[in-house]
C-alpha cells in the first residue's frame, strides 16, 4: 500500500521537471570513526547519527533541492508502526519537497538498514541488511508513475520493482537513466530498457572481469545502444561518445564524507537532462549559491545531530 499520510510538496515551482525517483530505500546508521577497524578489533565513534539512505532516495533528495519536483517509488517494510525502520525513513524524507506517495508498504517485512563507517579521510565503509522477500515486490501501477514523470532515474537493486516502471515510460517515450549500483551481468535487461546507464567503478569491473574501465565500458556498450558513463570517486568520469571513450575530469573538493556522493551525480544528470541539456554537460550540472548545493544527507544530518 501507499506510504501512510504521503503528501507530494510543492516546495519548487510547477514548471520544473518531474523526475521519478525508482529503487530502494535504506536507514543509514552511520559512525563516524578516526579510522576502519581492524579484524577482531574494536574502535570508537566520534559521532553517530541516523539518516535515510538509499540510491533512490538520495537521489530524490538531490533532486528536489537542486529544484526538480522529485517523486520516490520504492518498497519499504510495513505497516506504519510495526516496520520502525520505515517509519523513521519516511519521517526524515518528510521534511524534503519530495512526492513520497508512491512508496509501498508490505506487510510482515523489513525496511532495509545499513551501518555505515566514515573514517578521518571521509571513506566509508557499508553493511547493509535487506529483507530478500522486498526484492520481489512490484509496483502497484508503473503506468500511472509513468505518466507523471518527464524522465525516469533507477537504480538496479530491485529490479523486479523498477523494470516495469521503466518500460511503463519508455513506452511513453521517456528517457530512463539508470543507476548500476549492484554489480550484474553485461547483458542485464535493465541495460536494453534505459537510455542512459551511469556506472560506479566496483559494479562495472565486476560483471565484465576488466579493472581497466575504458575497456570494460566498450564490453557493455556491445550489449545496450544506451549512453554509457562510469564514475570513479576522486577520479576522472569516462563516457561513451560516438563509439569512442571520452574522459571528463571531476571538481576538485575536500571531502567531507562521501556517503550518497554517486546518487547525487545519478540526480543532478536525470534532471539536468530533463532540463535539455546534453550528456557531456549534464554529468558536469552544478548550481552555486544555494542550498541545493548541499551533499544530500548534511542538513539532515545537522538535524538528526540535534534529536
Amino acid at each position: 500500500m501507499p506510504a501512510d499520510g504521503a503528501q507530494a510538496q510543492t516546495a519548487n515551482g510547477d514548471s520544473a521537471p518531474r523526475v521519478l525517483c525508482a529503487g530502494i530505500i535504506v536507514l543509514d546508521e552511520v559512525f563516524r570513526v578516526d579510522e576502519f577497524p581492524r579484524n577482531d578489533g574494536k574502535v570508537e565513534a566520534e559521532a553517530f547519527f541516523a539518516v535515510n539512505g538509499g540510491c533512490a532516495a538520495n537521489a530524490a533528495v538531490a533532486v528536489a533541492r537542486l529544484g526538480g519536483r522529485a517523486t520516490l517509488a520504492a518498497p519499504l517494510g510495513g505497516p506504519a508502526g510495526v516496520d520502525e525502520n520505515g517509519d523513521r525513513v519516511l519521517a526524515a524524507l518528510s521534511g524534503e519537497a519530495i512526492d513520497i506517495s508512491a512508496c509501498q508498504r508490505v506487510e510482515g517485512l523489513k525496511t532495509a538498514l545499513s551501518a555505515i563507517f566514515i573514517n578521518a579521510r571521509g571513506e566509508r565503509t557499508i553493511v547493509t541488511y535487506r529483507d530478500p522477500r522486498i526484492a520481489a515486490v512490484t509496483p502497484a501501477d508503473p503506468g500511472a508513475l509513468a505518466g507523471r514523470a518527464d524522465i525516469v532515474l533507477a537504480d538496479n537493486r530491485f529490479p523486479q520493482f523498477v523494470r516495469p516502471i521503466c518500460e511503463a515510460a519508455r513506452r511513453r517515450g521517456l528517457r530512463v537513466v539508470l543507476d548500476a549500483d549492484k554489480a550484474t551481468a553485461p547483458d542485464d535487461p535493465l541495460f536494453g530498457v534505459a537510455t542512459h546507464v551511469i556506472f560506479s567503478a566496483e559494479c562495472l569491473s565486476a560483471p565484465t572481469g576488466r579493472l581497466d574501465l575504458a575497456d570494460a565500458l566498450q564490453a557493455v556498450a556491445r550489449h545496450t545502444g544506451a549512453f554509457l558513463a562510469v564514475s570513479n570517486g576522486p577520479g576522472d568520469i569516462l563516457f561513451m561518445q560516438s563509439g569512442a571513450v571520452r574522459q571528463m575530469p571531476v571538481f576538485r573538493v575536500r571531502a567531507v564524507d562521501t556517503l550518497g556522493a554517486g546518487d547525487a551525480l545519478h540526480g543532478g544528470f536525470a534532471l539536468a537532462l530533463a532540463e535539455g541539456a546534453v550528456e557531456a554537460a549534464a554529468l558536469q550540472f552544478r548550481r552555486c549559491r544555494r542550498r541545493s548545493q548541499m551533499h544530500p544527507h548534511r542538513r539532515r544530518r545537522r538535524d538528526a545531530a540535534t534529536r
